[in-house]
């Protein structure tokens, strides 16, 4: 599971002005309130330290795990991540996570890819060890533009129905993520709070809307969405006018214990 560091360095703006304040305040509260002034923070999939970035300001002796597969990712984010260790390994096996004495696990626009069973397993695990967890930025299947096309709706379906499909865990979740983070962590007695979280792009952001259309663009096409690429064009010719809202979906469970 992995992403080109073009497209998360481009979305990172968008994704920090998108998240929740205050599930934001409140992850990084419980992680000082178990922790200290140095508490230990997981990260899964991190990417190029996006998480890391969020955090920061908040817990600025946070001492982080950065987990991913893409060496070359891990690479970026110790750049901007002093002192973080770095775990390249698939996050498909849960045994190998670097969970010991941790306070706090993250992620970010991760919960769409995984699969409900990863996900229970997950959560039975965070709770034996009392370690909550915070996830954000995950996509929950809305998505609205202006202006509007005929196409909106099919484009939006079919593109839903691909973030469903097989992905390298599995079956995903894909907009039901978000949902499910709920349900798993609260069979486990976690304390869950939620908020949405979605991009907000105007003609500002038109190279991120442009990387975004493409990529929804192909998904959609390859679920069977027969006008796709005429969407495109059309929401590309239209980008440096309009704009769009992604909906996203932030999450944070607290152990009962707390």
């Amino acid at each position: 599971m992995g992403f080109a560091a073009d497209w998360l360095s481009l979305r990172e703006p968008a994704d920090h002005a998108a998240r929740d304040g205050t599930l934001l305040r409140l992850a990084a509260e419980r992680a000082a309130m178990a922790g200290g002034e140095s508490p230990v923070i997981v990260d899964l999939g991190c990417g190029t330290g996006s998480t890391v970035r969020a955090l920061a300001p908040l817990l600025p002796d946070a001492r982080w795990r950065l987990v991913d597969n893409d060496a070359a990712l891990l690479e970026r984010a110790r750049a901007s991540t002093a002192g973080a260790e770095l775990h390249q390994l698939d996050i498909a096996h849960l045994d190998a996570l670097p969970l010991e004495g941790a306070h706090l696990v993250t992620a970010s626009a991760l919960l769409d890819l995984v699969t409900d069973a990863w996900l229970r397993d997950l959560a039975a695990r965070l709770a034996v060890r009392g370690i909550g967890f915070y996830a954000a930025l995950t996509y929950d299947g809305a998505m609205s533009w202006t202006p509007p096309l005929p196409e909106d709706a099919a484009i939006t379906q079919a593109f839903n129905r691909h973030q469903r499909g097989v992905k390298s865990l599995g079956t995903a979740l894909g907009p039901d993520g978000g949902a499910a983070a709920r349900d798993r962590f609260e069979a486990e007695g976690f304390i869950m709070r939620s908020a949405d979280s979605p991009w907000q792009l105007g003609p500002d952001d038109a190279d991120l809307q442009g990387a975004l259309f493409t990529g929804i663009a192909d998904a959609a096409g390859a679920a069977g969405a027969a006008d796709a690429e005429a969407w495109l064009d059309r929401r590309l010719a239209a980008r440096d006018a309009g704009g769009c809202r992604i909906g996203h979906r932030d999450v944070l469970a607290i152990p009962p214990q707390d």
